[in-house]
């Protein structure tokens, strides 16, 4: 059993990697963990389905869409607290934007 996929399979899973710092750089530090998780799943979401709609299969699969999203949802929380966050890009992106001053505990 040979597994190929697609090159936009391939392009969803690195945007998901990414998707983290992107709902840094739009939310501030003191913005609700609850409401960022809503955000990456809404992003998540539509990732998984803009990636099955380029898809160049014969046809659009709905439940497929929805794996996809579940996918790019997983990989987007283990991409923050395993890579961007221990590294503190997740804390530069939050900063880049007027995200105001990181509240760090003493």
């Amino acid at each position: 059993m040979n597994a190929d996929l697609d090159k936009a399979y391939w392009l969803g899973l690195a945007i998901s990697v990414v998707l983290p710092v992107l709902v840094g750089l739009v939310t501030k530090h003191v913005t609700h963990a609850g409401v960022k998780a809503v955000l990456l799943l809404a992003l998540s979401t539509l990732n998984g389905f803009l990636v099955e709609l380029a898809n160049p299969g014969p046809n659009y699969d709905f439940g497929t869409a929805v794996v996809l999203s579940l996918v790019a949802f997983a990989v987007g929380v283990l991409s923050h607290f395993g890579l961007w966050k221990p590294t503190g890009v997740s804390d530069k992106a939050q900063t880049a934007l007027g995200g105001g001053a990181s509240v760090r505990s003493v």
